[in-house]
């Protein structure tokens, strides 16, 4: 990809910026805002360079209508704020904005649209709106990894009408995630969890060549331990999923990777009560497992301890009791505390939960917010937003 650093003079040029600013919000007021934080240096280094900013994002799932709930404005006065710059909000339609008169002598303000989501026509990938949006920017620059595996007008047809490139931000996941797929510093480590195997099986499909070992934890470890003939007693499992376990050990057997999976949990009989170890075979029939066990735990940080690149992406517990949380946080911790010795990858919404919690955001290499686009990059599919750049 053509990144905007590549671009000499950017001195007044009208730069359409498209952002993933999907954060929460509660009574018009934003809950969380790592999204945000993570693209100012792209906006940062616009400014530096004098250019004219106008920034395409979206809010939720307002599917094609107007939803004031879901406007943008919250988003644009945080960014008055984090930037000391006045970030105008765009109430104009965008059918009805002229695109010659647009930004005439306004050097001194950051605009942003209306929430692109809005319109139909952006999930619909229309041609003709992804032209009118083109109208207003000399250069598109696209800083949305999380949105690019969308067709969407503003991710993908937007690129047939101006010159493109990534912006800072999106450079930066592309290069981590390639250094958990393709160029790789081994020995290579996955830890990966979440509730479901199913819905994790392409990814493990994809890594299994790629990796020496590949920990499965959480709630999806449960069907393994089952297939294993242990008792899993109240546990989540997932139903007919015996061929899926079955393919994966086949296949790592194949590959000559390691499935490792928990050897003792915690468990409790119901989500908040205080945390019992037990070895598998120990399992009573009202027992719910809700995290992983001390020996577990041991195991994970010697192979931390013997990988050059790790990728992590699923808690291995109910964290959110934190008498269930210890597996994830000791998981985070050692990956911090080896520093340079390993090259640390870090995706998912719960996973970021987790290494909030512990305040190693910044500890590790990289931790995506990408969500949908982190893991079917990690599935090995193309990524329509990558494609539109090169």
């Amino acid at each position: 990809m053509k990144k905007i650093e590549d671009l000499k003079d950017l001195n007044k040029k009208k730069i359409l910026l498209r952002l993933d600013l999907n954060v929460p919000l509660k009574d018009s007021k934003i809950t969380d805002t790592t999204r945000i934080d993570k693209i100012l240096p792209t906006l940062k280094y616009l400014i530096e360079k004098n250019s004219q900013i106008i920034i395409i994002s979206h809010i939720g799932r307002p599917k094609g209508k107007i939803d004031s709930k879901l406007s943008m404005l919250p988003v644009c006065e945080y960014l008055s704020f984090k930037l000391n710059k006045k970030v105008e909000l765009i109430n104009k339609k965008i059918f009805d904005i002229d695109s010659i008169s647009f930004l005439e002598n306004e050097v001194n303000k950051i605009f942003f649209l209306e929430n692109i989501r809005f319109y139909e026509q952006e999930e619909r990938n229309d041609e003709e709106f992804a032209k009118k949006l083109s109208s207003f920017g000399e250069i598109f620059v696209n800083d949305a990894f999380s949105c690019s595996h969308r067709k969407h007008a503003s991710v993908d047809k937007i690129t047939k009408f101006l010159p493109s490139y990534c912006g800072i931000q999106m450079n930066a996941e592309v290069n981590a995630l390639k250094k958990v797929t393709s160029d790789i510093q081994k020995p290579i480590a996955c830890i990966i969890g979440g509730s479901k195997i199913s819905t994790k099986i392409s990814v493990i499909k994809n890594l299994l060549p790629k990796f020496e070992k590949i920990i499965i934890v959480g709630a999806m470890a449960n069907n393994v331990i089952k297939y294993k003939g242990f008792n899993v007693g109240n546990s989540i499992i997932e139903n007919n999923c015996n061929n899926i376990i079955e393919e994966i050990f086949s296949l790592a057997k194949k590959n000559t990777c390691e499935i490792i999976f928990p050897k003792d949990v915690a468990v409790g009989k119901k989500l908040d009560d205080k945390a019992k170890i037990k070895d598998l075979s120990d399992i009573q029939d009202d027992d719910i497992i809700l995290d992983i066990g001390p020996k577990t735990i041991s195991l994970i940080n010697s192979i931390l301890e013997n990988s050059k690149s790790v990728l992590w992406n699923g808690p291995a517990g109910y964290f959110e009791n934190t008498n269930f949380a210890i597996g994830s946080e000791e998981i985070g911790k050692k990956i911090v505390s080896l520093g340079n010795k390993i090259y640390s990858v870090a995706g998912g919404g719960d996973t970021i939960a987790v290494i909030n919690k512990i305040n190693a955001l910044k500890k590790f290499n990289f931790v995506s917010t990408a969500g949908g686009a982190f893991l079917e990059y990690l599935e090995g599919k193309e990524i329509p937003g990558i494609r539109a750049l090169n």
